[in-house]
């Protein structure tokens, strides 16, 4: 179910700033099907699929009512998640506590990142989040796999800073004639 990742990830990394509810829904499936994934080892995809369902519906659909809050929430996750997976790989260990350090460390700049900075916040930690969700679904050896994450967080980044900077450019008035 890889590919379900990759299409969730895709969708952030485009529009994780423009659509913020997506971006909270996204990262809470995201999260919650790898969370769910580690958790019931050994139980139906589908059960894993429902729970990450449930966990990103909530998400989206409290974001529009807690917009701030979760977007600092979604930060958290986004951040932990992107430092929880790459940590054991760039420092070379596996061990479970230090990946929980990792998402703690991750999750704290991730917050703090985003009730800081909201909108830049928004557009790096989506496209890192979709980056990271994309690069580790895709079955490529690491090398290709830390390319692939790095021209799609450039990508994606550069594809959402346009769409921010044409939606915050002041329309030029019409003359009426």
């Amino acid at each position: 179910m890889e590919w379900i990742n990759v299409l969730v990830g895709s969708a952030v990394l485009f529009f994780g700033r423009r659509l913020f509810w997506l971006f909270v829904g996204c990262v809470g499936f995201i999260v919650g099907f790898d969370l769910a994934g580690d958790a019931l080892a050994g139980q139906s995809e589908w059960l894993i699929l429902f729970i990450a369902l449930a966990v990103g519906l909530l998400g989206a659909i409290a974001s529009v009512f807690l917009q701030r809050i979760l977007i600092v929430v979604a930060g958290f996750f986004a951040g932990g998640y992107c430092l929880s997976t790459f940590a054991p790989v760039a420092l070379h260990f596996q061990r479970d506590v230090m990946m929980w350090i990792a998402f703690a460390v991750g999750g704290l700049f991730g917050a703090i990142l985003t009730a800081a900075l909201l909108d830049p916040a928004l557009i790096v930690m989506s496209s890192l989040a979709g980056a990271t969700a994309v690069s580790q679904n895709v079955p490529l050896d690491p090398s290709a796999s830390a390319l692939l994450f790095v021209v799609l967080l450039v990508l994606g980044i550069t594809v959402q800073t346009r769409q921010y900077v044409r939606e915050a450019k002041p329309q030029k008035p019409q003359r009426a004639e």
